[in-house]
């Protein structure tokens, strides 16, 4: 899509400063282990995907919660760095800013410790303000990272106002019937969706598998599931029972951490330019291969032309199959 394309995405969600320590191994239950470098980033799970969206040219407005504090104004004006609206980002002196504590090992996989801190003050009520924004929104973006009466509010009125709702249900915890009701897509990692699904984790399942997974969840509530695989790429599980899936682009790992927000807000900027799902889980899937080329969540998160690129540089036949189940 030309680059000067704008769409309407409205983000909900968390505001939190990465602490990121690089070890050899991740350590294991009750193991002390020796890091490398300790460095802090701009994060949260909500501003990660408005700042993927921004980069990648979508028209973004974030509601969010921090602190009085530093860091609550550094992570406000990396998001407006980036181009996205900031006007409905909220400032409390009732708790500090969010945190996370990650640990990233050789391969780039990592552990995470969130302290919500002002994420978790952002309630139904404090939304009232912002109800225009919401009831016209294209897409909402939310996740897991503040108070699910929020999430839930948020998507009732967005998908009764008309909005798509794509919602990553990250930290994993049960999601009520009317909260999938009114959600378009769902976008659970491997291990968010077994625990969604009462069904043992397994890192290296088959995709035919990881499709007999998500395919009673999609159908029952009448969502599709995309399921993010790491580098088995990213799999489209519809109602109907057909599934998509989208092979990872090979590239070289350095820190995962964001990527799977980087797909989302690639996959809501896709969707809001007009691009058939299909086309726009291949754009996504190439902007989160971008993403874990570079340190950080949001400081490793690509330009467009940085997707384009990889893009154009793909083999053909790297492209989506369709399969019924």
């Amino acid at each position: 899509m030309p680059k000067e394309i704008r769409s309407s995405i409205v983000v909900v969600g968390s505001l939190n400063a990465d602490h990121v320590t690089r070890v050899d191994q991740l350590p294991r239950p009750g193991q002390t282990v020796t890091g490398r470098e300790h460095r802090v980033f701009c994060g949260g799970k909500g501003a990660n995907q408005a700042f993927a969206s921004a980069k990648l040219n979508g028209h973004v407005r974030m509601i969010g919660c921090v602190g009085t504090d530093q860091a609550g104004r550094t992570l406000t004006s990396n998001l407006a760095s980036a181009g996205v609206s900031i006007n409905e980002i909220m400032a409390t002196e009732s708790a500090g800013t969010g945190m996370a504590y990650i640990t990233i090992n050789e391969a780039g996989q990592n552990q995470i410790v969130i302290l919500p801190g002002a994420n978790a003050l952002l309630v139904p009520e404090m939304l009232e303000p912002f109800a225009t924004t919401l009831e016209t929104a294209r897409i909402v973006l939310l996740q897991l990272e503040i108070p699910m009466a929020t999430v839930e509010a948020v998507a009732r009125r967005a998908r009764k106002a008309g909005a798509l709702v794509i919602l990553d249900p990250a930290p994993v915890q049960p999601l009520s019937a009317a909260l999938l009701r009114s959600v378009d897509y769902l976008t659970p990692n491997l291990g968010e969706l077994a625990a969604l699904t009462g069904q043992p984790v397994n890192e290296g399942i088959p995709i035919a598998e990881a499709a007999g997974m998500a395919a009673p969840l999609a159908a029952q509530h009448g969502i599709q599931i995309i399921v993010k695989m790491g580098d088995q790429g990213a799999l489209c599980v519809r109602p109907d029972r057909q599934h998509h899936h989208w092979p990872a682009f090979p590239v070289e790992t350095v820190d995962t951490t964001g990527a799977g927000d980087t797909f989302n807000g690639a996959f809501a900027v896709a969707l809001a330019e007009g691009m058939p799902d299909q086309q726009a889980g291949f754009f996504a899937c190439a902007a989160a291969a971008c993403s874990v080329t570079r340190l950080g969540a949001q400081a490793g998160m690509p330009s467009r032309s940085e997707v384009d690129a990889l893009i154009r540089s793909s083999n053909p036949s790297h492209q989506s199959a369709g399969t019924p189940l």
